[in-house]
């Protein structure tokens, strides 16, 4: 099986999101990283919405 084809910041951000380090993320199958990026970027929109929503509070 091939290596699923990360950049160097993905990675970190991910290890990072995960609480694991660098040098296990490399070596986990590619289905658990594809689930743990749709939960980070799921959670970093909804993180972004919510800071969206508070501004447009303040500004009215």
């Amino acid at each position: 099986m091939r290596r699923m084809p990360l950049s160097a910041d993905t990675a970190v951000k991910l290890a990072q999101y995960m609480k694991v380090p660098l040098e296990h993320l490399m070596h986990m199958p590619q289905h658990i990283l594809l689930q743990k990026l749709a939960e980070m970027a799921k959670e970093q929109t909804s993180d972004t919405e919510k800071h969206l929503e508070t501004e447009e509070k303040k500004s009215e």
